[in-house]
């Protein structure tokens, strides 16, 4: 029971922060400004591991490497803990190959996270700040299944379809990482 609980603050705390290292690099992909309440949360969040980071680390046109890098960081960080806490059996490169399909299962979950609550807050709060925020985080990913996906009675559904795909995602990812561990 030790272990488990263990295990879900660092998935806790992994997450936080990994995710706000995420939130960081889209919201300056996309350009959004950080003096909106989610962006200051972000900023204090991911400051102390991204601003060493990008001493080493230059971003790559738009793409902000350090903030890519740091939430590699703290998933590596989580599965080593957890390798040493399970008696550091194995090969360390099992934590490295783990903790990448971890970033890869964290960005899925994050964008689950950010597309599930621009789809409850446009329907309960459109034309809000944080709603116009959300969409500007969406827009990338939604435009692509907007083209495709027609409304059907003025109701958007590209949301949903996302989310299902990311879902469909997620188990996949999930499938092989729970594959790996065993």
């Amino acid at each position: 029971m030790f272990t488990q609980i263990i295990s879900l603050v660092l998935d806790v705390a992994a997450s936080l922060v990994g995710g706000a290292c995420l939130m960081r690099l889209v919201m300056q992909w996309q350009r959004i400004p950080f003096n909106n309440p989610l962006g200051q949360f972000v900023f204090a969040i991911s400051n102390r591991l991204v601003l060493p980071l990008r001493r080493w680390l230059p971003p790559l046109g738009r793409l902000d490497t350090a903030s890519l890098m740091g939430a590699w960081c703290v998933k590596l960080a989580q599965y080593t803990l957890l390798w040493l806490l399970g008696g550091a059996q194995g090969f360390i490169g099992w934590v490295i190959t783990l903790s990448l399909v971890g970033l890869l299962q964290l960005i899925i979950s994050c964008l689950t996270a950010v597309v599930l609550l621009h789809a409850v807050l446009s329907w309960i709060q459109p034309g809000a700040m944080n709603t116009v925020l959300l969409d500007r985080l969406c827009q990338p990913w939604l435009a692509p299944i907007r083209r495709v996906v027609p409304t059907v009675g003025g109701v958007d559904l590209s949301s949903l379809v996302l989310l299902v795909a990311l879902q469909i995602a997620s188990m996949v990812v999930g499938s092989l990482q729970i594959g790996w561990m065993h």
